[in-house]
């Protein structure tokens, strides 16, 4: 800070002594522990927030650190990831250069892969050196940077990593967001500065005046309200005047108006239009927006400068503060303030500049029925949608918003706007905007194109049968382009994936995908061969749903984990487990969350208990981060199968408590089944017989197609409920779809076995029984090859024949145990001491809470690697998982091991032999 007559240098910091000094100890603590922090300071405009942090910054890189400082811009607040950028830009020793930025800015399709390079980026400067990155005027962040620096923080909480933001007080959210995101999991300190002292305010007078303070002056600083901004511009010959509604200390209107009044028009004409393009602005725009050439305001420009108005970096002038930007900007009439913004964006186009650069003008200037804006917004929209789709929404409403609905492009406008709606997940706004549009009565060309949009937008509601009615009544319209009917066709075909009867819906895909390939548009060949893949999965026809999402795949690959899903569902999971090394070794970041799921299952039905829920534990917290809830009630419901399968009920309540909410979110009637069957579960294990009988029956009346995808491998828990409760009706009903989907999948092994041990089940049929642990030796499922045969070994002993039994049984015990599923082990090992048999102890039982014994069998790869030196991206590619799943057994090894940095837990790992 300095006012007109010299530099302040060290009198900023007057009167915070006890601040700065509370930030150096928490740099200190940061090098010495070897673990993140955050620090949010906090306070009114002027008050000092912008010196603090640059002393702060400057004593982090005196001390060691790679420091990294930027700032964010009011009027570059929509700009992705520009605030960010300027952090990770700076510096003699960036942690990026421009040129990779922009590269990593261009390859990247979404907001998790962004975030995980840009930590890996950090994490690797930090496996060297400490690292302060400080962002000023947080609250102006854009969202892309926001979204970061809620996830950054957390992911890089055990490496020294100092996080140092300021933020008006007052602002709206931003630094709260981010406080509270990572709070939990890293210490937080908050910094307010309040208003000086009037000794401090003393002290400052003197080093600005350079000797003693006369009463005239302390009665000038009295308005300054302890402010040390607004007090050194009244020493450099500010006045107090009338007040002002505008959101700017009206001392320092009234001030800055004073002396603009002594400078030369043409200074006056320049500051104004370079305080409507920002606080840093480029000469070369300025001039344009002034209708002059560069040359003929270099005088204006040296005023200005010599003024101490501006400052001039050699490639952008600077207004010496935010403060002072906006009492110019405020000093322009709000009439002309707008057309200067509309002007703004047109010329900063015309000079090169992206839409989303001058989005922020276009939004202050825009009168309705501007067409170039329009479009401008529209450009920008696509440009964000990637990696902001909630703002890319927000600017195509905008958008159509300034469209008359009498002109023809409103329809296009608000075609746009469903795509944007829906894939920012807004879809009841999507819906409402279709509706909108359509009852204006559009073209039957257009009627066609905003059913077919709408299409991804009832498809998310879980609207099936609307999506049905309405492709349905915009194909017998007619008068659709041959691409848009073909998509029609394929949303149709999709509808009837979840009708009762799936005949007419295959014929419905067949003849879809058949126009799509005629007429060659992709969107109607994916939306095709997706459907036939819901088609075939819910016909229990598992070959056929793997050739089409090989297909889909090949075509679209974003969809691979629906083709690793497929691949499970024939016991391939070589396949899978190729599929899977392959996607995590491509960057890209295709659909993460989703990946996750599908390496989870591949765990789950590979007896990975503790590596499935971590992939679980992973997928929740991505599709929270980007607040896409897709897989979210299955992900509980199998934890909490897991939790019982270990003996963990606590646990297991409560997954099922959160599977109930997240149900009430997404009611569709795939996770009312799923919740129904898991409360069923829960039912049995608490010894209430009857609720469970009544739970599977809810899953039976949910639908045949639901049902079967959800009970695939766990019928024989049903059945086994149905024949306590003494429903035969239910328990034939049961064994009756295993056999028909054994029927569909004669090559699969778990379906033919799980078909023979449903029978015998239900007959209570040692001999069918025994036909299944057959079948399944050839099945790749372990936990379903043990629970056969546990109903084997059951049967046995019932039948009297007890060395059988005992020899079934213990193997069954031995591969629960083997699994993590202790609590079924322990049953077990109980069940064969009733028997006379002394049954083998379940390996380990229930692992401690605390200590290295602790930890998974993952958990401890994962420590061991990053103890040598290893990143998350280097140990996820040695362990062939992704980086999101490594962070996951990171935090948990940290919390077990009560640790907080990777230096502490290669300390402890260096200490303990090898496993």
């Amino acid at each position: 800070m300095a006012g007109a007559g010299g530099s302040l240098s060290r009198s900023g910091l007057r009167g915070r002594e006890a601040e700065l000094a509370e930030l150096r100890a928490l740099i200190g603590s940061v090098a010495r522990t070897g673990s993140g922090a955050l620090a949010l300071i906090r306070g009114e405009p002027g008050i000092g927030k912008t010196t603090l942090l640059t002393e702060v910054v400057a004593g982090a890189a005196a001390a060691g650190f790679s420091v990294g400082l930027g700032k964010a811009d009011e009027l570059h607040h929509l700009v992705p990831l520009s605030s960010l950028a300027t952090c990770v830009l700076h510096g003699d020793r960036p942690l990026l250069s421009g040129d990779a930025l922009v590269d990593l800015a261009r390859r990247h399709d979404q907001r998790i892969w962004l975030v995980e390079r840009l930590a890996e980026v950090i994490e690797e400067r930090a496996a060297g050196t400490p690292v302060l990155l400080a962002l000023d005027d947080v609250q102006w962040a854009d969202p892309l940077s926001r979204f970061a620096l809620k996830q950054l923080p957390r992911r890089l909480r055990t490496s020294p990593v100092l996080w140092l933001l300021s933020e008006r007080r007052g602002a709206d959210g931003p630094a709260e967001e981010i406080v509270s995101a990572v709070r939990d999991e890293l210490p937080v300190h908050t910094v307010a500065l309040g208003p000086l002292s009037g000794a401090a305010i003393g002290l400052l007078a003197d080093d600005v005046l350079g000797g003693a303070v006369d009463d005239r002056v302390r009665d000038l600083l009295e308005g300054a309200g302890g402010n040390p901004f607004l007090a050194v511009e009244m020493l450099a010959g500010l006045r107090t005047a009338d007040g002002s509604a505008e959101p700017v200390p009206p001392g320092l209107v009234v001030g800055v108006r004073g002396r603009l009044g002594s400078l030369h028009p043409d200074t006056l004409r320049f500051l104004q239009r370079g305080a409507v393009l920002g606080r840093a602005f480029a000469f070369r725009d300025a001039a344009a927006l002034c209708g002059r050439p560069p040359v003929e305001l270099i005088p204006a420009l040296e005023e200005a400068v010599r003024a101490g108005l501006l400052e001039d970096d050699g490639d952008q002038l600077v207004f010496r503060h935010d403060l002072l930007r906006q009492a110019v900007y405020v000093d322009v009439p709000p009439s002309a303030r707008k057309a200067l913004h509309r002007e703004a964006a047109s010329r900063l186009v015309a000079a090169g500049h992206q839409p989303i650069d001058v989005v922020s003008h276009v939004l202050r200037g825009a009168q309705p029925g501007d067409e170039e804006a329009v479009a401008l917004l529209r450009r920008a929209a696509d440009d964000v949608l990637p990696v902001t789709p909630q703002l890319a929404a927000d600017l195509v409403t905008r958008a159509l918003d300034l469209v008359p609905t009498a002109r023809p492009s409103w329809f296009a406008v608000g075609e746009h706007a469903i795509v944007c709606l829906t894939r920012a997940g807004r879809n009841r706004e999507a819906l409402s905007t279709g509706d909108r549009l359509l009852a204006c009565r559009p073209p039957v060309d257009v009627f066609g194109r905003l059913h077919a949009a709408l299409g991804g937008t009832l498809w998310n509601l879980d609207l099936a049968d609307e999506l049905r009615r309405r492709t349905e009544a915009a194909l017998a319209v007619g008068g659709a382009a041959p691409e848009v009917g073909a998509r029609l066709a394929a949303l149709r075909a999709l509808a009837l994936s979840r009708a009762h009867d799936l005949v007419p819906a295959r014929a419905a895909g067949e003849e879809a995908l058949r126009a799509a390939l005629a007429i060659g548009d992709r969107e109607a060949h994916v939306q095709a061969l997706f459907a036939l893949g819901e088609i075939a999965l819910n016909a229990g026809e598992n070959a056929l749903a793997r050739e089409r999402f090989s297909a889909l795949c090949a075509v679209d690959p974003a969809y691979v984990p629906e083709e690793i899903v497929a691949h499970q569902h024939v016991d391939d999971f070589g396949t899978g487990e190729r599929l899977l090394a392959k996607a995590a070794d491509e960057a890209g970041g295709v659909r993460e969350a989703m990946l996750l799921w599908a390496q989870g299952q591949q765990h789950l039905e590979l007896g990975r208990l503790d590596d499935a829920e971590a992939d679980l534990v992973t997928m929740e917290r991505l599709e929270d981060d980007v607040q896409a809830h897709v897989q979210q009630v299955n992900g509980r419901v199998i934890r909490s199968r897991i939790a019982l399968l270990r003996g963990d009920r606590e646990a297991a309540r409560e997954h099922l408590d959160q599977a109930r909410a997240r149900l009430a979110a997404k009611p569709n009637p795939g996770n009312t089944a799923a919740v129904r069957f898991l409360e069923a579960v829960h039912a049995e294990a608490d010894g209430d017989v009857r609720l469970a009988v009544d739970r599977i029956r809810r899953v039976q009346e949910e639908g045949p197609f639901l049902r079967w995808r959800l009970l695939r491998t766990w019928v024989g828990s049903a059945i086994r409920i149905a024949v306590r409760g003494a429903d035969r009706e239910l328990a034939e009903d049961l064994a009756a779809q295993a056999e028909a989907h054994a029927e569909r999948n004669p090559s699969v092994p778990t379906a033919t076995g799980i078909a023979a041990r449903a029978r015998g089940l239900v007959l209570d049929d040692p001999a069918l029984l025994e036909r299944s642990v057959a079948l399944l030796r050839s099945s790749p499922r372990p936990l379903v090859r043990a629970a056969a045969r546990a109903d084997l070994g059951r049967a046995l002993l019932a039948a009297g024949r007890r060395p059988e039994a005992v020899t079934v049984l213990t193997e069954a015990q031995a591969a629960f145990a083997a699994s993590g599923a202790h609590a079924v082990a322990a049953q077990l090992q109980r069940e064969l001491r009733r028997a006379g048999a002394g049954g083998r102890r379940a390996a380990g039982g229930r692992r401690p809470v605390q200590g290295w014994e602790a930890l998974t069998a993952s958990e401890r790869k994962v420590a061991r690697l990053v103890a040598e030196g290893h990143s998350n991206r280097t140990a996820a590619e040695l362990l062939v998982v992704s980086p999101h799943t490594v962070n996951t057994h990171l935090t948990a090894a940290f919390r077990k091991l009560s640790v907080n940095s990777r230096v502490q837990l290669a300390n402890l790992v260096t200490a303990l032999p090898e496993d």
